[in-house]
């Protein structure tokens, strides 16, 4: 039964240069795939530039057109193995047809195993963002990190990792993974070890000691967003909500300006509520403006009712305009940044966050002295990241005189 494996995922390359690579997905449904394919698709760098969904409940059938970033080299192996992960997060075709002995998604699935990577090198600008750029294109997920600079310029470098390929354990996998570190660290690498971590320790890279949520949210002021239950706009982001379009769906549509990960955080909002979405689409327009439309319902197959609309409406423009949280804080001499992240119901966090962290302190030439993130309240991931003014390290009073608007402007605008 079902449809052949190679035909659940369908990637059709562009041919010519600057149009989008078409990639279909024909699979049984689930409430929040759409999450987790975009989730695949933006930790791959690619830019989704119109899409299209439509499900009876049991089966579904999507269409992205996505675009890479220019900067990345794609050829046949990275399509093919992006393939390979879209094809794993969807259900099996078995499930369609009730055949609950294959539902192998109805399984607890087993925690990924932890391993620690400690790598002892000469510090020197952006070196943080290089390693995390070398383990991210290893697909090696960063779960924690903990960075020490010492006076004469030796940083250690401690990184939390999970494997997507599921093989570190490896001698072939942790000899590769050296490899590519030592591609990009050369001489100024003295020495790395990979080894996996017990099971006390892995527990502490989900969740560690933070501050009170209260605290955090007087340093991250949300916007308070007003309006009627069923219409809510601001300047940048209008999100309409209505019941009577349709006899069984509710009809939610969105204009909002582009962003990085924009239809991710649409659908990882819909996700943690629970919400099905029976038919989308989404496209972008001259001027980098979005236009979504999706006919939702809940998981009992209900229209949205009119009392939960206001608070997804709410809870949907929080999330496109704010997707991060940024402050700067000044702390005597030294300079802190505080960058917040929405983490999913199932604790997956949004996809390289912190490599664009580190790539705009490259940019501003501005190091890193220490970071340390933690989880607080339930769906955010806090970074609290001591910086270095790499133009005046010898003094470090000048970093506190860094502006933090800068600093701020800059990570913004890579969201």
């Amino acid at each position: 039964m079902g449809i052949l494996h190679d035909d659940v995922v369908v990637v059709r390359q562009s041919e010519n240069e600057g149009e989008p690579t078409v990639i279909t997905v024909n699979c049984p449904d689930k409430t929040g795939l759409g999450c987790d394919l975009c989730r695949i698709l933006l930790f791959f760098g690619l830019s989704i530039v119109r899409g299209d969904v439509s499900t009876d409940g049991k089966w579904c059938y999507i269409v992205f057109w996505v675009v890479p970033k220019p900067s990345i080299r794609w050829d046949t192996s990275k399509w093919e193995l992006l393939k390979r992960r879209l094809v794993q997060a969807c259900p099996s075709c078995s499930s369609a047809y009730g055949i609950s002995y294959y539902r192998s998604e109805l399984l607890s699935p087993k925690p990924p195993d932890v391993f620690l990577l400690k790598l002892f090198c000469s510090d020197r600008k952006g070196l943080l963002h290089d390693l995390t750029t070398v383990l991210c294109n290893l697909e090696l997920n960063i779960k924690k990190v903990k960075v020490s600079t010492t006076p004469d310029g030796t940083v250690m470098n401690l990184f939390f990792v999970t494997d997507t390929r599921e093989i570190l354990h490896t001698k072939k996998r942790q000899e590769e993974t050296y490899e590519a570190l030592k591609h990009v660290m050369q001489a100024s690498m003295m020495s790395c070890n990979i080894e996996k971590v017990g099971p006390e320790i892995a527990a502490c890279c989900k969740a560690s000691l933070s501050p009170p949520s209260a605290i955090i949210d007087d340093i991250f002021p949300l916007r308070d967003v007003q309006g009627a239950s069923k219409c809510i706009t601001s300047n940048n982001v209008s999100v309409v909500m209505d019941n009577s379009l349709s006899p069984a769906h509710t009809l939610v549509q969105i204009v909002c300006q582009d962003h990085k990960g924009l239809l991710y955080d649409i659908m990882r909002t819909l996700k943690d509520y629970n919400i099905q979405i029976s038919y989308g689409r989404f496209y972008i327009k001259q001027g980098r403006k979005c236009e979504i439309d999706l006919f939702i319902m809940q998981a009992d197959g209900n229209k949205i009712d009119p009392g939960k609309q206001h608070a997804l409406s709410s809870r949907l423009q929080m999330e496109l305009l704010q997707p991060l949280r940024v402050a700067v804080i000044s702390r005597g001499p030294d300079t802190e940044l505080l960058v917040t992240n929405p983490v999913e119901s199932s604790s997956k966090g949004r996809p390289l966050v912190f490599h664009d962290i580190t790539l705009a302190l490259k940019l501003l030439n501005t190091g890193i002295f220490s970071v340390l993130p933690q989880l607080y309240a339930v769906c955010r991931l806090l970074y609290k990241i001591l910086l270095i003014d790499n133009v005046h390290m010898v003094s470090r009073k000048a970093t506190a005189r860094k502006p933090a608007l800068p600093l701020a402007t800059r990570a913004f605008r890579l969201y």
